[in-house]
């Protein structure tokens, strides 16, 4: 069955309550997916919203979550969060690209007990991080373009989900998780399950129904 990372991209601050919280975790999520963004590597600027909301969740709710930085300093924000235990820390590769770099990074996120992804924007290739998949705990496929919540999903990229699963297969990698994150709805989620991914982001697809429960069981029994 499909885990789902509920995405809050595109909830205001008003909305970020702890009644919304409560009713997205007893509607049965896996995880909490913070987007985080900075304004420089995606237009939308929500360092403080997000920290904000993401402090108050790993105060009232036992919901992991599910850390994704859509930013160019990526140690500097990294070291927000990772005081908050979450349970997964996922980066861009686009933000890096420097192999030193991109170790040192996985390295310092796993010392502190967090698992850690990289995420890969349409435009990049599965090949350019396949070094990388044996230290790391998951790969994060975007099918829009980060940073924008509600946007159509990106048909193309199911041959990349497909492609990075036969990596997977081809080298023993069988605990490595693939993530799939944007326009992901009842439609969408079936095909990527098919091309192989293991965990879903949909934001607005949950958060805009009018049962979460059911949009939740929804994409897990797609």
């Amino acid at each position: 069955m499909l885990e789902i990372s509920v995405s809050l991209l595109s909830a205001k601050k008003e909305d970020l309550i702890p009644t919304l919280f409560y009713n997205l975790e007893t509607a049965k999520i896996d995880y909490f997916h913070i987007d985080v963004a900075d304004g420089k590597f995606v237009e939308k600027n929500n360092l403080e919203v997000m920290k904000e909301c993401s402090l108050t969740l790993s105060h009232i709710s036992n919901v992991g979550l599910d850390v994704h930085l859509m930013v160019e300093n990526v140690e500097e924000i990294m070291d927000d969060y990772i005081p908050l235990e979450p349970k997964i820390i996922t980066f861009h590769y686009e933000a890096i690209r420097d192999k030193e770099r991109m170790m040192n990074i996985i390295e310092d996120i796993k010392d502190n007990g967090i698992q850690v992804g990289i995420a890969i924007s349409p435009e990049t290739k599965v090949q350019e991080i396949q070094e990388f998949l044996p230290y790391i705990h998951q790969v994060l496929i975007m099918t829009v373009v980060p940073g924008k919540g509600g946007q159509k999903f990106i048909s193309e990229m199911l041959e990349k989900i497909k492609e990075l699963k036969q990596m997977i297969f081809d080298n023993n990698l069988e605990n490595l998780v693939i993530e799939v994150d944007g326009g992901i709805n009842h439609e969408t989620v079936k095909k990527v399950k098919s091309a192989g991914c293991d965990r879903v982001v949909s934001g607005s697809y949950i958060t805009n129904s009018e049962n979460y429960a059911e949009s939740v069981k929804k994409l897990k029994e797609a």
